[in-house]
């Protein structure tokens, strides 16, 4: 990725702010400023970031989601993981290794919101495929609210050969496919785990379904027959928190 990180709205600037990651500057929209962006003009300039005040137009002009809420930032793309930190992560909070693990999400927003929950629920990281597969842009920042500024994200060749690399560190794989009969709160998730996420419509592909320790699905009631892969992350990673915090 080349050039500037553009960070939209006012959550994902905030958080930006907050994590210290350099900023070239910050463009606000003319006007009177509500709270959160007083916010943002007194933590840029504490951050040493130049603050520009331009009309709404030219952020508009700039905006790739236009949603940018009358905030931009600009900034140093995000720099990506390798596996090993994400395991080091855990380590460093002396707690079981809780990874992500996402086998062909595609869709940009889908990705934020899985960062979201993936930081909510305080896993050590995301691990994404560095091909065919949703990338860390300036939209998937902004679907994040800002999780992506906190979420290790680890991008990798092959995602196969991923999970056999953490079984051998003694990481529990788990993948989450629809029509399995094993029930995913009938797993242990207070074990080291990776928890594989499917893409919408093909979930996992074969060969990750090979790799992984157990097969489970998340029960349907209605007549949908799955869940957004966002929506079906957080369900499991909040099941690992329950059973985590309550074993």
């Amino acid at each position: 990725m080349n050039g500037p990180d553009y960070i939209e709205g006012k959550n994902p600037v905030l958080e930006l702010l907050r994590s210290k990651r350099p900023i070239n500057k910050v463009l606000v929209a003319k006007g009177p400023a509500d709270r959160a962006t007083s916010e943002i003009i007194r933590l840029a300039k504490e951050n040493g970031a130049p603050v520009e005040f331009v009309d709404k137009s030219i952020l508009d002009k700039k905006s790739p989601s236009k949603k940018h809420q009358g905030v931009i930032a600009l900034a140093s793309q995000k720099e990506y993981s390798e596996l090993e930190d994400l395991l080091e992560e855990a380590l460093k909070k002396n707690e079981k290794p809780l990874i992500v693990i996402l086998d062909g999400i595609e869709d940009p927003q889908n990705l934020g919101a899985i960062l979201r929950s993936a930081e909510c629920a305080g896993a050590h990281g995301v691990v994404i495929a560095k091909r065919r597969a949703a990338q860390v842009t300036s939209s998937v920042s902004s679907a994040s609210a800002g999780a992506v500024e906190y979420v290790k994200v680890a991008r990798v060749v092959n995602i196969s050969e991923t999970i056999e690399k953490l079984k051998k560190t003694g990481v529990w794989v788990v993948g989450i496919e629809a029509g399995q009969e094993k029930n995913y709160t009938d797993v242990d998730l207070n074990l080291p785990t990776a928890i594989v996420i499917g893409s919408e419509g093909k979930g996992l592909s074969h060969l990750v379904k090979e790799r992984c320790e157990v097969l489970a699905s998340i029960p349907m009631k209605g007549k949908i027959s799955s869940l957004n892969a966002s929506v079906a992350t957080a369900v499991v990673l909040f099941e690992a928190v329950r059973q985590r915090t309550c074993p």
